[in-house]
């Protein structure tokens, strides 16, 4: 992976969980980073201290991507960091309040909140990016590139937390739609899909997953962390893929590959018969 020394890299939702481990994998790629959060918190405060202690600078702007009146605002303070941004990296998102929630039963409440931070802040938010970005003149050894994080949900239905899975899958468009936009003007864009993170956010699930995750949940039997998507992440962000746009990268483990039903079947069947391997 080449080191894009100079390139700032902006990392929304970036002070903590698969955020933190895209800043830092930025960090080590030898890109400065902005990171844009909700709040400068002890959080915030550790994550910029190890991107710096990578020899890169590192910066925060405090934004809520939601309000998408203050995205242009937001581009700007995140650009008068350093003097210029060559990759965004779409992190911020939220997940549903109450996991057990049906669709049949999803509130129009809970449906707006994750599709305003979820899908229509992100697009604001790169919306703005990506008209600073064309409007800029940039050298020609620059490279520059928006990275969306969505999820595995995005092609995997579940009728628990519909909005989320809805919302990831809206991103899947989105990447394709200004994959479209901006491929004239050099910058492409990409999607990486996480499967299942183990992360300090998704705690409470660490338990029940173990078991499922050793006995084949995913073809490689562990869970992903924060770093395995930061290094997809910076390896996008290095300039490695030239003629790559639009792409989807599956960080999951193997959970995207199509299974038939004999398969399926065989798996459930070894969970049942050995609960606790």
């Amino acid at each position: 992976m080449e080191r894009r020394t100079g390139s700032v890299a902006v990392v929304t939702g970036g002070r903590r969980g698969i955020g933190r481990g895209a800043a830092l994998a930025l960090a080590r790629g030898g890109h400065d980073v902005v990171i844009i959060d909700l709040s400068r918190d002890d959080d915030a405060e550790r994550t910029l201290a190890e991107v710096a202690s990578l020899g890169v600078r590192a910066a925060f702007v405090q934004a809520d991507i939601a309000d998408v009146g203050r995205a242009a605002a937001v581009c700007d303070e995140a650009h008068a960091a350093f003097g210029r941004v060559d990759v965004l990296v779409n992190n911020a998102g939220v997940q549903v309040q109450d996991r057990a929630i049906e669709a049949l039963h999803t509130s129009p409440e809970s449906f707006d909140r994750l599709m305003d931070v979820n899908l229509r802040g992100t697009f604001f938010v790169t919306q703005a990016f990506a008209r600073s970005m064309v409007a800029t003149a940039v050298d020609a050894t620059a490279y520059r590139c928006i990275v969306t994080v969505s999820s595995s949900n995005a092609l995997h239905a579940k009728v628990t937390g519909a909005e989320y899975c809805i919302s990831k899958a809206g991103l899947t468009m989105m990447n394709k739609v200004f994959a479209l936009q901006l491929a004239p003007h050099g910058i492409d864009c990409y999607e990486v899909q996480p499967g299942l993170i183990k992360t300090d956010l998704n705690v409470a699930l660490h338990e029940r997953y173990e078991p499922i995750v050793r006995q084949g949940l995913t073809p490689v039997r562990r869970w992903g962390t924060a770093d395995d998507v930061g290094r997809a992440v910076a390896t996008l962000a290095s300039g490695a893929l030239p003629f790559v746009t639009g792409e989807v990268i599956h960080v999951d483990g193997g959970m995207h590959i199509p299974k038939s039903l004999f398969e399926n079947v065989f798996v459930k069947e070894k969970l049942a018969a050995n609960p606790e391997h």
